[in-house]
C-alpha cells in the first residue's frame, strides 16, 4: 500500500509540474502574439486635439466622496480651472447612472438612462447631483481643454421593480461550473419596468460635426428574467447563494469571461446575459446616447473579466463606428496583479482599450509595506508598463483601495515615489487619484498632497524628451528626462530607505551637454547640483523621499 501511495503522490506531483510547464508555454506563446497586437493608447484621445502638454488624468471621486455645500458635479465643475493648471486633460468621472439606493455610487446600476433626471429610487438627482448639474460640469471640463470619460457599468443590474417566479440552478460559487443542487422554482428581483420614466419617449437631436442630424431617444426596453445568467438571492427560499437561471431561451453562464471560479461570469446582483438580442440593442444604444449628451470622449469599463469579451468588444468597436469617435478613449478594470492572466486579454482585444496597470500598483503596494527591503531597481517587473507601455493606464491608487474587497493601498511612506514613477517617466498614461490630491475623510495625507501637486506641475512644465534610467542601488534610483526644443527636462532621484547613508542616496547621472550649469531642487530651490563639462553630475535624495531636480535658468 504504501508502494501504491508513493506512486499516485509521483503522479501528482508530475501532473503539477506539466501544468506549470504548459502554463509558462501559454504565456509564451502569448508574449510572442502580442507583437502582432497593435498599442491602444496612441490611437486614442488623451486630451485636447493639437496639444504637446504631458496628458493626464484625474479620478475624480472617492468611495464615499460627497461635499458639504453643493452636488459632486458643482463641485467639479468649480474645480475644473485648477485641475486644468495641475496639467490635467483627462477627468474620470464616477458611474453617473442611477444606483439602487438614492447615497448608491452608481457601481449598483438601476437604470442607465437616468442622470439624475426622473424620480426613482427616492429621489430625480443621483448621489452625484441632477442630469442638468453633470451636462454643466462637462461643459465646464471642456471649457478648460479637459476631455471627461464615462464610468460604464454593464455588467449588472440591482434594485429591481418587482420579483419574477423562474427556474434555476444553485452553483458552487468557488466552482460556477458545478451545480449543487437540482433545478427548482426561484423568485428573484429581476424585473426593471423604471416607472420614474414609463412611456417617456423623449427625443434628442445632436448636430454633428458634419451639419447631419442624429435622433435618437430614451430606451423604452422594460428588463425582466430573460435578460440575465444569474443572480444572488431566492426570495421564495429566503436563501442567499450563486444561482444560473435555467430555461430553454438561457444558454447558461457566458465562455468568454475569466476562468477564475470555474467561469466567472457572475459577479454580484442580477447578472447581464450579454447575448441577449435585446440587452445588445440596448446598451449598444446607451453607448453611444451618454457620449452624445455628456460630450465625453470615452470609457471606464467596469470589472470587465465579468462580462461576455466578444460583446465587450462589439460594444467599443461599435461605439467608435463614428466620425467623430475614431479616437474614443477606452481603458479596462480587469482586476489582477498577474500579468499573464491580463496578456489574453490584451490579445483579445487588439488594441481597442488599455487596461489598468494592476501588477505595478501591486509593486508599489508591497513597496510601501516592506520599506527598505524592497530592491527598487525592481519596481517596475512583472508591470503592464514594462511590456506593454501603449496598453498601460498607471495608477498609484483608486477608490477600491479604501476599505474595499481590493484592498492594496501604497502607504504615504511610499506614495510620492510612486507618484513619481509614473508621472515624470516616458512610459504609459498615468491617472492620479482625488483621494491623495484633495481633502476628504477617508485617506487624505497633506505632504502627500502638497508633493503630488508640485509633480503634477513638474509632468507639465519639464517632464518631456528622451529617458535616461540610473537603476544601480536597492535603495535609491533615478532617471533623466532630456527635455525637448521646448521643456528643458529633469532628474528625478527616489529613495525607499529613511536611514539610507547621505553618501548613498546619490546618483551621478549625464543630462547632456549643459556644461557649466546649475540644477536646483524644485522642492526648495536654495539645494543645488553643479554639472561637470562632460554633462555629469552627482544627484541627491532625502532618505525615504522623491527629489526633482530641474536646470536654473540663468539671468539675462
Amino acid at each position: 500500500m504504501q508502494g501504491a501511495g508513493r506512486t499516485i503522490d509521483v503522479m501528482n506531483s508530475v501532473r503539477f509540474s506539466m501544468s506549470l510547464i504548459y502554463r509558462q508555454l501559454g504565456y509564451w506563446l502569448d508574449c510572442l502574439l502580442l507583437k502582432w497586437v497593435p498599442s491602444s493608447l496612441p490611437t486614442m484621445q488623451l486630451g485636447p486635439d493639437g496639444s504637446s502638454q504631458n496628458p493626464t488624468m484625474v479620478q475624480f471621486f472617492t468611495w464615499d466622496a460627497r461635499h458639504t455645500d453643493m452636488s459632486w458635479w458643482k463641485h467639479l465643475a468649480t474645480e475644473a480651472p485648477h485641475l486644468a493648471a495641475l496639467g490635467f486633460t483627462q477627468i474620470w468621472l464616477p458611474p453617473p447612472n442611477k444606483a439602487m439606493e438614492q447615497t448608491g455610487r452608481g457601481y449598483d446600476a438601476y437604470d442607465l438612462w437616468d442622470l439624475g433626471e426622473f424620480d426613482q429610487k427616492g429621489s430625480v438627482a443621483t448621489r452625484w447631483g441632477t442630469k442638468e448639474d453633470l451636462l454643466r460640469a462637462c461643459d465646464a471640463a471642456r471649457q478648460c481643454d479637459m476631455n471627461v470619460i464615462i464610468d460604464a457599468v454593464l455588467n449588472h443590474k440591482l434594485g429591481a421593480d418587482r420579483v419574477e417566479t423562474f427556474r434555476a440552478v444553485r452553483v458552487d460559487p468557488l466552482n460556477r461550473l458545478r451545480d449543487i443542487e437540482n433545478e427548482r422554482l426561484v423568485k428573484g428581483w429581476t424585473a426593471f419596468d423604471f416607472p420614474g420614466r414609463l412611456g417617456k419617449v423623449i427625443q434628442y437631436i445632436v448636430i454633428s460635426s458634419v451639419g447631419g442630424k442624429h435622433i435618437s431617444q430614451y430606451s423604452s426596453m422594460r428588463w425582466n428574467f430573460n435578460h440575465f445568467t444569474g443572480l444572488d438571492w431566492d426570495e421564495l427560499a429566503q436563501a442567499n447563494g450563486v444561482f444560473r437561471i435555467s430555461s430553454e431561451r438561457h444558454k447558461g453562464w457566458s465562455r468568454w469571461v475569466d476562468t477564475e471560479n470555474g467561469n466567472y461570469d457572475y459577479l454580484l446582483g442580477i447578472d447581464i446575459d450579454h447575448r441577449h438580442p435585446e440587452v445588445r440593442d440596448d446598451l449598444f444604444s446607451w453607448g453611444s446616447w451618454i457620449l452624445d449628451t455628456t460630450g465625453a470622449c470615452g470609457f471606464r469599463l467596469d470589472a470587465i473579466k465579468h462580462m461576455d469579451r466578444k460583446f465587450l468588444f462589439e460594444f467599443i468597436t461599435r461605439t467608435r463606428d463614428h466620425p467623430d469617435r475614431k479616437r474614443l478613449f477606452a481603458v479596462s478594470e480587469y482586476w489582477s496583479a498577474n500579468l499573464q492572466l491580463i496578456i489574453p486579454y490584451i490579445r483579445a482585444f487588439h488594441g481597442q482599450t488599455s487596461f489598468f496597470d494592476v501588477p505595478l500598483h501591486e509593486n508599489f503596494h508591497r513597496a510601501s509595506k516592506t520599506g527598505a527591503s524592497y530592491d527598487l531597481r525592481t519596481i517596475f517587473e512583472g508591470s503592464l508598463v514594462q511590456l506593454r507601455p501603449g496598453d498601460a493606464v498607471t495608477f498609484v491608487d483608486n477608490h477600491e483601495q479604501v476599505g474595499q474587497s481590493l484592498e492594496s493601498w501604497v502607504d504615504t511612506n511610499f506614495k510620492a515615489q510612486a507618484y513619481a514613477l509614473i508621472l515624470l517617466r516616458c512610459h504609459g498614461y498615468p491617472c492620479v487619484f482625488y483621494g491623495d490630491l484633495y481633502p476628504n475623510d477617508e485617506c487624505f495625507d497633506e505632504g502627500t498632497s502638497r508633493t503630488l501637486k508640485q509633480l503634477l506641475l513638474a509632468r507639465k512644465s519639464f517632464a518631456y524628451g528622451p529617458m535616461v534610467d540610473y537603476f544601480e542601488h536597492r535603495n535609491c534610483i533615478g532617471f533623466v528626462r532630456m527635455g525637448d526644443s521646448n521643456h528643458a527636462g529633469c532628474v528625478v532621484v527616489l529613495s525607499n530607505d529613511p536611514l539610507l547613508d547621505p553618501a548613498t542616496s546619490k546618483v551621478r547621472m549625464n543630462v547632456g551637454p549643459c556644461q557649466g550649469a546649475t540644477f536646483h531642487s524644485l522642492f526648495d530651490s536654495t539645494r543645488t547640483v553643479a554639472i561637470d563639462h562632460d554633462g555629469w553630475g552627482v544627484f541627491p535624495s532625502l532618505a525615504d523621499c522623491v527629489e526633482v531636480w530641474i536646470k536654473t535658468e540663468e539671468p539675462q
